[in-house]
């Protein structure tokens, strides 16, 4: 009778997938790179397949170890899942939540549902990866982090492991997500109740760089309504967007959930774009390879609670 793989071994092939190399996938598993190396030789002998090719300096799967990537990850992913169910029989309500999300979500959407989590599950330690949301849903897809919070759509297009990410991805839409132009106070576009998206053509923009999704959203209404917007600054953060509008640099057009304290005291004036995209939402990610940590899916009904308690749009 044929023995099962050890699990040393796929976690070996899968770290050399994951980091292109052996080296790298020494580092990060902590052992040298010769053990590396046995583990893949011993795991190509069993299967009777080579499992990975060098090109140049990279080190990437054969067709055989594409086919066998998915089903290590899943195999991993459901073990390290019953090791936490069976730890949490000893332990209750312990372990580790790993959540990826963007700079916009983490401030001003997440506060409430951490602090909730935290009160209702303390011997849980909850980590945050802060990326874009097209780089979180990426990250989620490989398995990088438990659960992503992030702003649909997600670019066309995008694949994971060669793959379109719709594939490798729970996608839950939670609730309604839209932007607002910034304007400084007195601005002549904040005497409208509503700013088109053509109203933006020769104002000077500051804006969110291309990596977001929240820019992916306004270049694509721009470019629906003929609209060749005046870009004079880029920025990853919507924090100093906000400051650079007050000191009088331009107008920018940011998630509107990032702006509520602005607008009551008075620094900022904000008004809803238009058109508004109704596709536009917040959304829980989790991977399709394996079945939600208990902790995710706590996680996942303080976060559908919290949502749906606060309006994030018109």
């Amino acid at each position: 009778m044929q023995m099962p793989i050890a699990s040393d071994r796929l976690l070996a092939f899968v770290t050399v997938a994951r980091e292109k190399g052996f080296s790298r996938a020494a580092k990060v598993l902590g052992k040298t790179q010769s053990a590396v190396s046995q583990a893949v030789l011993h795991l190509e002998e069993e299967l009777g397949q080579r499992l990975f090719v060098r090109d140049g300096r990279a080190t990437r799967p054969t067709q055989a170890g594409l086919a066998l990537l998915e089903d290590a990850e899943r195999i991993l992913a459901d073990m390290a899942r019953a090791r936490e169910r069976l730890a949490a029989l000893g332990a209750a309500d312990t372990g580790r939540l790993d959540i990826g999300t963007s700079d916009t979500l983490a401030c001003h959407v997440l506060p409430p549902v951490l602090a909730a989590f935290r009160e209702r599950h303390p011997g849980i330690e909850l980590r945050l990866d802060n990326r874009p949301s097209p780089a979180t849903a990426l990250l989620v897809s490989e398995l990088g982090v438990d659960v992503g919070v992030v702003a649909l759509p997600l670019p066309d297009g995008l694949e994971s492991r060669g793959r379109p990410i719709e594939e490798r991805l729970r996608v839950e839409p939670l609730a309604r997500y839209s932007e607002s132009v910034i304007l400084p106070p007195g601005h002549e576009l904040s005497r409208k109740q509503k700013v088109h998206v053509r109203d933006l053509e020769g104002v000077p923009l500051l804006l969110l760089d291309r990596t977001t999704g929240s820019r992916r959203f306004l270049d694509l209404a721009f470019e629906r309504a003929s609209v060749r917007p005046r870009v004079t600054m880029e920025m990853s953060s919507v924090e100093v967007l906000k400051k650079l509008v007050t000191l009088g640099f331009g107008v920018s057009v940011v998630p509107t959930v990032a702006v509520d304290r602005e607008v009551s005291d008075g620094s900022l004036v904000a008004r809803p774009l238009s058109p508004v995209d109704r596709a536009r939402r917040i959304a829980l990610l989790t991977p399709r390879v394996s079945r939600p940590a208990r902790a995710a899916e706590a996680f996942a009904e303080i976060l559908r609670s919290v949502l749906s308690e606060r309006p994030m749009g018109p």
